[in-house]
């Protein structure tokens, strides 16, 4: 029988025995003063094998290598470099290992005791030399049950050399391979009744914050002191992390589940250390697990292995086309200007036989590296990729964007979950988005900026940046209302926003600054799918911070097309919580000239642990478009003891997947095979004019954004459409809700055209705005009020409109707001004295702000 047969047969053996009993295996650590810093690489373990049932005890007393002390634990593990052991102590040891129990040295305790050759023998070989490097090992014996499920991993440490080797008993479970060298590197030895478990692994912080390191440990631990070292669970990196271990079967009904490691950072929602964890799903089976409100289904739009990396963001361009970002650079493996090349890419996926299900790939972009936000425009993506914003183009038509500018450099990169995010076209022609803590520091159009997170906006050439408004905390949530009403989401605690004013309202009154945001429905409990069989009949998830709540919130896009049933239009927000696996629905109810809001239901709820929406958008159909990010760790930080945090600030463990992800359409069944606009290319002028109406708002701002690309390039600069769009805005009819979305979207094409203002302004264009102040939908009063030009006839209009008693509290505070614009006039300061008469203004917050605001600027009439 060979030397490794009868060391699984032994083991075996003991696994049947009284060693096996329950209870917590006791282990007594050797540490010493020296320049390794045993005590620091305690404190590293400790924690972390605690929540595993392993306590560590530690002492640099060598008094206590003594039977009647070391009867008392399972095992010694020593890390030290001390010189000398005295015979007693030398016997003490070997009766203890040999009598059954269990020895581990780690690293530098092939060094300890030069004196004892015995001590040596019983180690099986002893340091000789070291280089250092990154570098992991080669599993030569990946049967062994110490062995079994453990991937590797790789880290920088010394490269250690052995001599003295002693073979017997001995079987080697890695090696270091080094040109045509193969050094022994961690193994375990059968001595007498009892076990010794030795890694070479383990010169400092680096590898004992390892997670890899910490499973091989405990697993080598288990095996000395006579348990079961599969009880430490699997450790899989990538791309291994889609491979099972041995004798799991697929399933039908709920998720499989296998014995992993998990720090505590990513502890339950009880607080409880989480033991097992669930296999990824192929997307057939995860959809399963997926639930949808009466009438919805969700269909697969696209995974792996179409995808190559995890999807971080998608965008259609005006021709309906998807181009998605896909990262394995997120988190740590940010590559910033200098360093070299990123991993990332962008590619746009087709359908080629029509099925609905994307097939083709096509790579538009790379290298890049973490590219968190697209942005069609001009036939190319604006893209934000920190710490550069780029406009990626394909000008000769091959697929691939061959044009690269950089518009303006600045987003923070010290962490990059919380970098911008989120792009989105405004109504007035200006990109909007938000940014996390990271924030901005840079120089845009000359101009120095500086801030933090909240709301921005620019202008699509990159010639001007503006902050808007502060968020309370980490913010990755942007949506529109059909209006062009603001909203938002942040990460923790906060997961629906509004912006009521800008801080460029406060700060025309010199020393006013605007307050933080706090949001608008409070903290409220997510709505989890029902589990059957799970400890309180939901889904389980996993979170360090509001638990239960909503703590990665993500995503606040409005329903702003009609495929739904009338309770979601224009007036529920999809915001996606990735640790719940939901897809929240928020209902959204005017509150004077702000907001409130409620999580009302879910739109996805799934019991799918690895299950994580991160975008939820409508797409060109009508309905909803998310991201499933698909994995099992989600959140970035607190980085929990014995960890180190990587280059983008989130915490290093191997368990952060890099292969699947998902895209899913959730689809309101009655109107899936509903006849809808699919593209705008070929369309003419008068094509996308009449775009401007369409019944989803996806195409009528990319039928405006066509309208004015089309501009750029006419010697009238697109004016020539000014009578068309005049006759939407003169339109005074309404639809089902109270809107004309033509007329709104007119409105700022006339303005964007330059048709109202200046030289080239259009008499009857202005003419349809200004009458537009009297139309019966107030979100066209809204948008005539901030599109009309800042003159005297625009005051006249507003006065005989009697804009300023409107009783639609928006429509006064878009007036205020506008008022703040207007150079100081007895017109504008009436309009002013009129409003802060109004009871009204000052028991609106939202008024009384603006309206302190506009009396600023009309100081001296008001005055």
């Amino acid at each position: 029988m060979t030397r490794f047969a009868c060391a699984v047969a032994l083991l075996g053996a003991v696994l049947t025995g009284s060693a096996e009993a329950a209870g917590p295996i006791k282990v007594l650590f050797l540490g010493d003063q020296g320049h390794h810093k045993p005590a620091e690489r305690f404190a590293q373990l400790q924690p972390v094998l605690a929540a595993r049932g392993i306590d560590l005890v530690y002492t640099e007393n060598l008094a206590d290598l003594d039977r009647r002390v070391l009867d008392g634990y399972d095992a010694l593990a020593v890390y030290a470099n001390i010189e000398s052991i005295t015979p007693a102590q030398e016997t003490a040891v070997v009766e203890f290992v040999r009598g059954g129990k269990g020895l581990v040295p780690l690293h530098c305790a092939s060094f300890c005791f030069k004196n004892s050759p015995v001590w040596i023998d019983l180690v099986g070989a002893q340091f000789q030399k070291h280089g250092t490097g990154e570098f992991s090992t080669v599993i030569v014996a990946p049967g062994h049950p110490v062995m079994k499920g453990f991937g590797g991993f790789s880290s920088w440490d010394e490269t250690y050399v052995h001599t003295k080797h002693n073979e017997r008993g001995r079987t080697v479970l890695e090696e270091r391979v080094e040109g045509g060298q193969h050094e022994p590197w961690t193994w375990v030895r059968t001595e007498g009744n009892g076990r010794v478990f030795y890694t070479a692994w383990g010169h400092d912080q680096r590898t004992w914050g390892n997670p890899g390191f910490h499973n091989l440990v405990e697993r080598g631990i288990r095996f000395a002191a006579g348990r079961d070292p599969a009880a430490a669970g699997p450790y899989v990196t990538h791309p291994e992390m889609t491979k099972l271990p041995e004798g799991l079967e697929p399933f039908e009904s709920q998720p499989a589940k296998i014995p992993f490691y998990v720090p505590k950072a990513e502890w339950g929602k009880m607080g409880e250390p989480i033991t097992e964890m669930q296999k990824p799903l192929d997307p057939a089976e995860s959809r399963k697990h997926a639930i949808t409100p009466v009438g919805f289904s969700i269909d697969l739009v696209a995974a792996e292995p179409l995808f190559q990396a995890k999807p971080l963001a998608f965008a259609f361009d005006h021709d309906g086309r998807l181009f998605v970002s896909e990262s394995v650079d997120y988190p740590n493996g940010i590559v910033l200007p200098g360093e070299g090349e990123g991993h990332d890419r962008i590619v746009r996926l087709d359908d080629a036989d029509g099925d609905g299900t994307f097939d083709t790939r096509t790579v538009f972009a790379e290298p890049l590296s973490i590219c968190t936000s697209m942005l069609a425009h001009d036939g190319g993506l604006i893209v934000t990729q920190a710490p550069h914003t780029l406009f990626l183009k394909d000008t000769d038509g091959d697929g691939t964007a061959d044009l690269r500018t950089q518009l303006f450099t600045g987003w923070g990169t010290f962490d990059t979950h919380a970098g911008p995010s989120n792009l989105t076209w405004g109504l007035d022609g200006w990109v909007y988005g938000i940014v996390g803590y990271s924030g901005f520091k840079g120089a845009v159009g000359g101009e120095d900026l500086e801030f933090k997170q909240g709301f921005f906006r620019f202008q699509p050439d990159g010639s001007k940046l503006e902050f808007l408004r502060s968020t309370n905390n980490n913010s990755w949530g942007v949506g529109f209302s059909e209006e062009g009403v603001l909203f938002g989401s942040t990460a923790n605690g906060n997961p629906s926003e509004h912006m009521p004013l800008a801080n460029r309202v406060y700060e025309r009154v010199r020393g006013w600054n605007a307050a933080t945001l706090g949001g608008m429905a409070g903290t409220p409990e997510m709505e989890l799918a029902p589990r059957a069989g799970g400890p309180d009949g939901k889904a389980p998830i996993r979170q360090v911070d509001h638990h239960g709540r909503f703590t990665a919130a993500a995503g606040h896009r409005l329903y702003t097309a009609r495929a739904y049933p009338r309770e979601y239009w224009n007036r529920t927000a999809f915001v996606c919580e990735p640790t719940g696996h939901v897809v929240a629905t928020f209902e959204i109810t005017p509150a004077g000239a702000a907001f409130r809001s409620r999580m009302a239901w879910s739109l996805v709820a799934s019991d799918d642990e690895w299950t994580s929406p991160i975008q939820a958008d409508v797409g060109p159909d009508g309905q909803v478009w998310m991201i499933d990010w698909y994995n099992f760790i989600v959140q970035h930080n607190p980085t929990p003891a014995g960890f180190e945090n990587g280059k983008g600030n989130a915490y290093e463990t191997p368990l952060r997947d890099k292969v699947h992800g998902r895209i899913w359409r959730v689809v309101h069944d009655a109107t899936q095979a509903a006849p809808h606009r699919t593209t705008l290319r070929g369309a003419s002028a008068e094509d996308l004019v009449a775009a401007l109406g369409d019944r989803n708002m996806f195409w009528r701002m990319r039928a405006q954004r066509r309208l004015l690309e089309r501009a750029a390039g006419r010697p009238d600069g697109g004016r020539d459409l000014a009578p068309a769009l005049a006759t939407l805005v003169n339109d005074g009819s309404v639809d089902e809700i109270g809107l004309n979305p033509a007329a709104i979207h007119a409105i700022w094409t006339l303005k964007s055209l330059g048709c109202l203002d200046g030289s080239t302004a259009e008499p009857a264009a202005v003419a349809a705005v200004h009458g537009a102040l009297r139309h019966p939908s107030a979100g066209v009063r809204m948008n005539a009020v901030r599109a009309l030009p800042r003159d005297a006839a625009s005051l006249v209009a507003i006065r005989a409109a009697g804009v300023a008693a409107d009783p639609v509290p928006l429509v006064r505070l878009w007036l205020l707001d506008a008022i703040g614009e207007f150079p100081e006039s007895p017109e504008a300061t009436a309009l002013v004295l009129d409003m802060l008469a109004d009871p009204r203004t000052d028991a609106d917050p939202a008024l009384a702000d603006a309206a302190t605001s506009a009396a600023a600027i009309q100081a001296t009439g008001v005055l």
